[in-house]
């Protein structure tokens, strides 16, 4: 706690200064984009900022009262606006608000000055994006508003209900912890999704490929495979795409790793690094031998936060698990990377989470669930060369085998050192 009368005078007035400060980024913000008008600005925000940091280093206790007095002034400021400008737009109005609570933050103790920090960033950046958020709001299909919302209801209802203890019924599963997974990876595509959408569809082939990566590797992989059916020269920058939606499952599997058994990711990172330093250096060489004059149109990605798709992944997720351990447990290691193996062609984020919380758990050792998981990666390979090969061209299927094959060599390499 920053106590005026305690603390050194130096770190009284530096959390002041914060507080001074994160107002006037986020009323340069205002001023700059015209959307505060006659309202409030570069001068006013600071100040606002001000008057809650004050409140909360010499009067704690009021802070509440302040905040609601606070809120006198502002109405009647806002009904000047929609009187004078006809704008009822609330968003500066709020943005005040907030910049009151961060000024009382940011002198609360060092751990608010941090989170006033991290907080008034967010909102400097909430507030300059407002043309690609509506722009991307207004991509959205009405169909697809729907499907997200159902989906978030299902989250926001079925999670909190679903008892965080292993089931006998389910065969010892935990159901709160597998819907909590499909709601982790459908997250991950959903933010691939999104960057999608906010880049629009003038964006890169190579963005393409790494946000269809996120969504879906194979549907871009399939995409890919039928456009040079249409257009057999395009086969080069097919396989760019190809191959770069193909590598960004790596990446994707140790963002999972880190976040469901953090211990792992030591053991996983060498081959699965490895893999992805190999591909996109072959991405490269792909890239630099595209003619310039080579364009595809990015595929139309499909919002993962759909119901059916997340209960199927569920599905799957749950009986990769259970397969998994009745494998280990009748076959040891040989068990677990046959079902890593026929898993990973259907889906590798299943096995990838599944290897890591038996490790976590101890059912498994370190290394079998890293090498399982390197074998569900390398199969998930495979079936990207499949697909170029039986739905492309037969110069995408040669040049995808080959610069996959050599990705796969290279995991391969590390599993045996």
């Amino acid at each position: 706690m920053v106590d005026p009368l305690t603390s050194p005078l130096s770190e009284v007035v530096l959390h002041l200064l914060l507080a001074g400060g994160l107002g006037a980024l986020i009323g340069l913000e205002r001023e700059q984009s015209e959307s505060g008008g006659t309202f409030a600005g570069s001068r006013t925000f600071p100040l606002i900022a001000l008057y809650g940091a004050l409140v909360q280093a010499f009067f704690p206790a009021v802070l509440p009262l302040a905040v609601g007095t606070f809120v006198i002034p502002l109405t009647v400021a806002y009904i000047g606006k929609i009187w004078y400008e006809e704008d009822i737009g609330l968003t500066t109005l709020v943005a005040a608000l907030v910049t009151v609570i961060l000024g009382a933050m940011a002198m609360h103790s060092d751990q608010g000055a941090v989170v006033a920090i991290i907080a008034g960033g967010a909102v400097t950046v909430l507030l300059s994006v407002k043309d690609p958020i509506h722009e991307f709001a207004d991509r959205i299909e009405e169909n697809e508003r729907r499907a997200s919302a159902k989906f978030i209801l299902v989250v926001l209802v079925v999670l909190p209900a679903l008892p965080d203890r292993s089931l006998d019924a389910l065969y010892g599963l935990n159901p709160r912890f597998i819907w909590l997974m499909v709601v982790f990876v459908t997250g991950l595509g959903f933010v691939a999704y999104l960057l999608g959408q906010t880049l629009g569809p003038e964006r890169g082939i190579a963005l393409t490929g790494i946000v269809g990566g996120f969504v879906s590797s194979t549907a871009t992989t399939v995409s890919m495979a039928e456009k040079t059916t249409q257009n057999a020269t395009l086969y080069h920058v097919c396989a760019f795409a190809v191959v770069i939606a193909s590598i960004v499952m790596f990446p994707r599997a140790l963002i999972e790793i880190a976040v469901v058994n953090p211990d792992l990711l030591s053991s996983v990172a060498p081959p699965l690094g490895a893999m992805t330093v190999v591909g996109v250096a072959a991405a490269g060489v792909l890239y630099w031998r595209t003619a310039s004059d080579e364009t595809v149109e990015p595929e139309e990605l499909k919002n993962p936060l759909r119901l059916q798709p997340a209960l199927f992944f569920g599905a799957i997720f749950a009986a990769v698990l259970l397969l998994s351990e009745y494998a280990h447990a009748w076959f040891g290691a040989s068990g677990v990377y046959a079902t890593a193996f026929f898993s990973g062609l259907a889906d590798v984020d299943a096995m990838t989470i599944t290897l890591s919380q038996l490790a976590a758990e101890g059912t498994i050792s370190t290394q079998v669930a890293t090498t399982g998981i390197v074998i569900a990666a390398i199969a998930n390979t495979f079936v990207k060369a499949a697909l170029a090969w039986i739905l492309g061209t037969t110069k995408l299927g040669k040049l995808v085998s080959i610069v996959l094959g050599v990705v796969v060599l290279s995991g391969l390499a590390f599993l045996v050192i």
